[in-house]
């Protein structure tokens, strides 16, 4: 009869476990290192006029095709935001230095560099546009 429980126990904590990595999937959140800058050395391009979508992928990453299309478009509509493309095994040595550790993943830049926010996974497009505001000065 323990066996029961404990397989149980096992079938609850793994349904915890993937309702919270559902959830946690692609959302921004704030970066946790205070000050942390990009420049545009470190990224291979400019960085955009008011803000600069960047997104760590991979070649066989297929949500990473998905997450392109959604910053592109987030790009071509917000004035002065430019979207860059890094693939992690070119800047393997940045992605170390940032602790990305899945593709995609998705960090938005001020004007100046800073990092605003952070997605791992597939961001919503909403979600983009509401971390924009927030890099953007009104």
């Amino acid at each position: 009869m323990s066996g029961v429980w404990i397989l149980l126990g096992v079938g609850v904590l793994l349904t915890l476990f993937g309702l919270w990595a559902r959830l946690a999937n692609g959302r921004m959140q704030h970066h946790r290192r205070a000050q942390a800058r990009l420049t545009s050395s470190q990224i291979g391009s400019d960085l955009g006029e008011q803000a600069t979508l960047v997104q760590f992928t991979s070649a066989f990453c297929a949500p990473c095709r998905a997450t392109r299309r959604i910053l592109q478009e987030v790009a071509g509509m917000v004035p002065g935001v430019k979207h860059v493309d890094l693939d992690v095994d070119e800047y393997l040595g940045l992605a170390r230095d940032l602790n990305v550790s899945r593709t995609p993943t998705v960090l938005v830049l001020d004007a100046h560099g800073a990092i605003v926010r952070r997605a791992s996974g597939q961001p919503r497009k909403a979600d983009v546009i509401s971390a924009l505001g927030e890099a953007i000065p009104a």
